[in-house]
């Protein structure tokens, strides 16, 4: 095992730690996108499901520096949190990493109060899968987006169908900026792909327009019709 280990290219590789079905959904992506990914995970059965999917996984208490120490996670750029419902195993994982220096550290959370706590003990990136799902699809339900993606608090990026009355006319001519306070990013003719607008750009019927701006005002403009 330790052979195979310093054949991996650490400063790309990412060892993610928690193979269950947030942080095993991700580690598998990863592998396919082509990056080595050593896992993690002291439930030995999420161990043998894994085997042979990442390129290398490893039997461990992420809670126990030594462990981690002499498993060389120290030496990766990057690390994964996706443990799940054991919270102090999530906080105590994060504090151990940054103290062994990864430097980007991305966890799991399951409450605004997780969230904040592996903050406060290093991890740069935090996310919040089931919270975020509910919001997402909350706003899919209650409006006509098709797609909707919050990039940062209070920043969206909006899937919609473009409305009637911008048919035929060019973005620059509809001032949707001005009026709505969102920018048109791209453009999306039936049957064809995405591609970036201008404002000499123009709208016709059945466009699929991708709108950036703040939340509400994104909203505003996607129940236009």
């Amino acid at each position: 095992m330790a052979e195979k280990k310093n054949r991996v290219d650490r400063d790309a590789a990412v060892v993610v730690i928690g193979l269950g079905r947030f942080g095993g959904s991700l580690a598998a992506e990863l592998v396919v996108r082509g990056v080595e990914v050593l896992g993690v995970d002291s439930d030995s059965r999420n161990v043998q499901e894994f085997s042979g999917r990442l390129t290398h996984v490893v039997c461990a208490d992420s809670t126990d520096p030594e462990a981690l120490t002499q498993l060389g996670v120290a030496e990766f750029g990057r690390a994964v949190v996706g443990i799940g419902t054991d919270i102090e195993s999530s906080i105590l994982t994060t504090s151990i990493l940054t103290d062994l220096g990864v430097p980007d550290i991305w966890a799991k959370a399951i409450s605004r109060q997780h969230a904040r706590i592996l903050q406060r003990v290093g991890a740069r990136h935090v996310v919040q899968p089931e919270a975020d799902m509910g919001e997402r699809v909350a706003h899919l339900v209650t409006g006509r987006m098709l797609d909707y993606v919050e990039v940062d608090e209070d920043y969206a990026l909006v899937k919609t169908k473009a409305p009637g009355w911008a048919a035929g006319r060019t973005l620059g001519d509809l001032g949707i900026r001005t009026e709505y306070g969102v920018t048109v990013v791209a453009v999306k003719k039936p049957g064809a792909r995405f591609t970036y607008a201008t404002s000499q750009t123009v709208i016709g019927s059945g466009d699929t327009l991708l709108v950036a701006g703040e939340t509400d005002q994104a909203e505003r403009f996607s129940e236009e019709t």
